[in-house]
């Protein structure tokens, strides 16, 4: 929410006061993995992420991967040449960027029942767990 430019309705602040449950696996951070950022609550992810452009072995385990990049390796390269500062652990880039548009190629879903099977499993227990703390906490 503290990073968008574009207004919001209070429908769309209330979703984006949203977070979402920490999903950590054993995906390493490496060049092109798209790594959800939070803050050090494991459950305080929200819409930050990172695009990585090396190795960060010191995320393995600790942030949510949840992607990676498949073509354009030239535009991380480019990405890589930005004046950058550091904060905390991450190093950023000086000036915001701003993505103007995405592509999501779907890729052989014939051979992905296994993977929707594991994800609709694991956004069933979310979405309990979810329920679960709105009730002790917001009943």
């Amino acid at each position: 929410m503290s990073g968008r430019t574009a207004p919001m309705n209070e429908e769309q602040k209330k979703e984006a006061e949203k977070t979402i449950v920490g999903e950590f696996s054993s995906v390493k951070h490496v060049r092109g993995i798209l790594s959800m950022g939070r803050h050090s609550d494991p459950d305080s992810a929200g819409s930050s992420f990172s695009i990585l452009l090396g190795n960060s072995p010191h995320l393995d385990g600790q942030y949510a991967v949840f992607g990676r990049v498949t073509k354009g390796d030239d535009t991380l390269t480019k990405l890589e040449r930005l004046p950058t500062r550091r904060e905390g652990i991450f190093v950023m880039p000086i000036e915001r960027i701003n993505i103007l548009s995405t592509y999501y190629y779907d890729i052989d879903l014939e051979s992905c029942e296994a993977e929707k099977s594991i994800l609709r499993r694991r956004l069933s227990e979310s979405a309990s767990e979810v329920e679960r703390w709105r009730r002790k906490c917001f009943a």
